[in-house]
């Protein structure tokens, strides 16, 4: 697609010759980093668009409904869909605590947000098979389940700072640093 326009920059531009090492090399460079930006651009947008359909107040009323076991299996899988740090699933894990999810289920969804991404699977299916992707993402599901399951049954929510609870009610102010 855009190959031509990296081989006229690499190559026309910036002068250096086909078979050079470093011309091959910063052509790579170049289109590689282009198809990974649109890849993340219409893989962000596409998880953006679907995360819009699950509010957490929305989530915890599927999550309600299920056992906790069975929560964190779904919140671990929900983690999955997410954009791939934690700069988006922190704000979701806050929203769902505030919204009454159980911490345990809260934490499966922490976990598995920012460790099983569908870029990286798509990366490991690409470069080592598909065994191999099936396997990062089974053990990232079973570590995000079981540390969920473990910081549910250790019953922590009275470690959870007051304010986060209060946020969606307006209630709470700004935590001060000391």
């Amino acid at each position: 697609m855009w190959q031509s326009a990296v081989d006229w920059l690499v190559y026309d531009a910036a002068g250096l010759s086909r078979g050079s090492a470093l011309g091959s090399a910063l052509d790579f460079f170049i289109y590689d980093t282009a198809n990974i930006f649109f890849l993340l651009a219409v893989i962000i947008f596409a998880i953006s668009l679907l995360r819009s359909f699950f509010p957490p107040e929305k989530t915890k009323r599927g999550l309600e409904k299920v056992p906790v076991f069975i929560g964190n299996i779904l919140a671990a899988l929900l983690g999955i869909v997410t954009p791939f740090c934690s700069c988006s699933a922190v704000p979701l894990f806050i929203g769902f605590i505030e919204a009454g999810v159980p911490l345990g289920v809260t934490f499966s969804f922490l976990v598995s947000a920012p460790m099983v991404n569908e870029v990286v699977l798509i990366m490991l299916w690409g470069l080592f098979g598909w065994k191999i992707a099936l396997l990062y993402l089974a053990s990232g599901i079973v570590i995000a389940i079981v540390s969920g399951t473990i910081i549910g049954r250790m019953k922590l929510e009275k470690w959870v700072e007051e304010y986060v609870y209060k946020i969606h009610s307006g209630e709470a102010a700004a935590p001060t640093l000391t």
